[in-house]
Formats: C-alpha cells, structure tokens, sequence
C-alpha cells in the first residue's frame, strides 16, 4: 500500500500504516528533475573513479550468519568519504573483472548526503522534507549517519537475504529508520524491496555487526536492548503460527520508502537485463537517551553525524 506525499510530514494516517507494518511507501517524493539529477550524478561518480587505484573491494552482507560481511579497511574508513564496492558477481574465479566497471559496482557509500551536492540538496528538495518526517516519527534529534546509492546491477545484482538495519546500525536502545528512494522502477523483475509487515514489533536486534575478528567485522550477540521504547514492541506481539508472509514493494522512480531499523526485509538477486539504482541513507536518535555504541562498523565522523533536525 502506499500513500500521497504530505508536503509538511506524514499524515495520521500514514503514521498509523508505518507504526502497524514497519514500512511506508510515499509516491512522488523526489520531482523528476531531482531524479535527474541524482541519476547524472551517479553515473558521472561511477564512470569517474579510478580502478587502477581501487583495492577491488566486493560488497557482501555475510548471508544468514553475517560471518562474510565485507569488512576491510576500505569499507571501515568509509563512513566519510564516497568509495566504491562491487557486486560479488563482478569477477572471474580467478579474480578479473567480467563487466566495465560502471556496470559492476554494487554500491557507492557512505558519505553522499555530505560530500555530493546533488545528494546534500535532496534533504530539502524531496516532499516531504526528511526533517519533516523525522519530526512525524518522533525524533527529537535526528541524525543522518550514512547514505549509499545501490545500483542492482543487471544479471548480477546481489540478493540480499532477510535482515534488519538495526543490527548494522545499533543505538541503545535501537533507533535506526531507513529513507530509501527509488531513482529508477523497481520491480519484482530487477530486484525490489520485499517487507515482512508487522515484524519490527516482535522481531528482535538479537545481533549486532560490530568491528572486530578476521575479517575486520564481525556477528556478535546483541546484549543491550532489542526492541525501541515502547509498549508496542516485544518478542510477545509474535502472531500465533505462521510468521506471515513477505510482502514486494514494487515503487516508481521518485518514490520514497520508510523502513524501521527492526523490519525484517530483503530482495532478490536481479537476473534481468534492468538495472535497479536506489538511494538511501539512515537516521538514528541522537538526543540524551540514546547512545551511540563505539563498537559499531561505522563511527562518527569528525564533527558528528549530520543533524536533519536544526
């Protein structure tokens, strides 16, 4: 289901969707213009990079277990520059490239909304404004703490299995909110977004992705709260038998989608000859209350994460 944008935040009854299900779908949020716009920048970052200089670093998500999450230096330094990561099918078994490397990125990250200002622009160019729907969800000081632009390559888009955001981007206790808007269709063809609605309420933070181990990144038992403030949540709101059932979030260009940190969602692997570029980044809390865990993969940069809220 989805909803007419509200210029000035969310409506009561797009509140009411999101709080029940965990996701919100909100039409026309970017103009074509700005999806223009965001588009030739991409295009123009992806063709502009220099390979010869890159580490060749692939994206991964580690699968179920986390165990195999990308966790390099090149990703752990990231969180304040814009680098690049390539789909895992990106390469040969002896380790070559197989595609032109505007067609083999799987993601640009993680510093966008900063250091782009095509990207910077659209806190205040998208309807409604980010700021306007933080405020709507309840933040009292909402921080931007990454952006990426995925790109779901054709034939080798990455599936990305059933997770939630906040075990990437863990606050005590969990905060995290997804914006996700679409810069080109997505369908169940090229690899749409998949919900499972209602799951934020009863779907713990039982791990966590922190910095540590071999890899640079490793799964961990989550030993801090797992679910938001609030009488709402709780591994008790678990619907009796079947869990329910995945839901596609098939969107238009331009369309803007919420996800709750505690949403368990997914795609699939994008087999068609479309590709499926996104833009994203996440918000947390950062008000007295909630705290930020040094243990995360991502850190703040100098200076603090972005405040939407000023």
């Amino acid at each position: 289901m989805s909803f007419e944008s509200s210029p000035g935040g969310l409506t009561p009854d797009q509140l009411t969707f999101f709080q029940e299900n965990g996701y919100l779908i909100l039409p026309s949020s970017l103009s074509p213009s700005t999806v223009t716009s965001l588009l030739s920048e991409t295009h123009s970052l992806l063709s502009s990079f220099d390979i010869s200089t890159h580490p060749l670093t692939k994206f991964s998500t580690g699968g179920e277990s986390g165990e195999d999450h990308v966790g390099d230096s090149y990703f752990l330094e990231s969180g304040d520059k814009i680098r690049f990561f390539f789909e895992e099918d990106a390469f040969s078994p002896t380790g070559e490239l197989l595609k032109p490397k505007e067609k083999a990125v799987n993601k640009i990250g993680h510093y966008l909304h900063v250091l782009s200002p095509p990207f910077s622009a659209l806190f205040d160019s998208s309807s409604p404004r980010p700021a306007d729907v933080a405020k709507s969800l309840g933040f009292r000081d909402a921080r931007c703490l990454q952006s990426m632009v995925i790109c779901k390559q054709p034939e080798i888009g990455g599936a990305v299995p059933p997770h939630q955001d906040s075990t990437f981007l863990y606050t005590d206790p969990p905060s995290a909110v997804g914006f996700w808007y679409a810069l080109e269709d997505a369908t169940l063809e090229n690899g749409c977004l998949s919900f499972l609605p209602g799951s934020h309420r009863w779907a713990a933070i039982d791990k966590r992705l922190v910095r540590g181990g071999k890899s640079g990144t490793e799964m961990v038992e989550n030993d801090g709260p797992r679910f938001p403030p609030g009488g709402e949540y709780g591994e008790d709101k678990k619907p009796e038998g079947a869990e329910g059932e995945y839901v596609p979030g098939e969107v238009k260009a331009g369309d803007l989608v919420l996800i709750h940190g505690n949403l368990l969602h997914k795609s699939e692997k994008n087999l068609s000859q479309k590709g499926r570029i996104i833009y994203t980044f996440h918000v947390i809390e950062g008000a007295e209350g909630w705290a930020y865990d040094g243990r995360n993969w991502l850190q703040p940069p100098e200076g603090g994460f972005t405040r939407l809220l000023k």
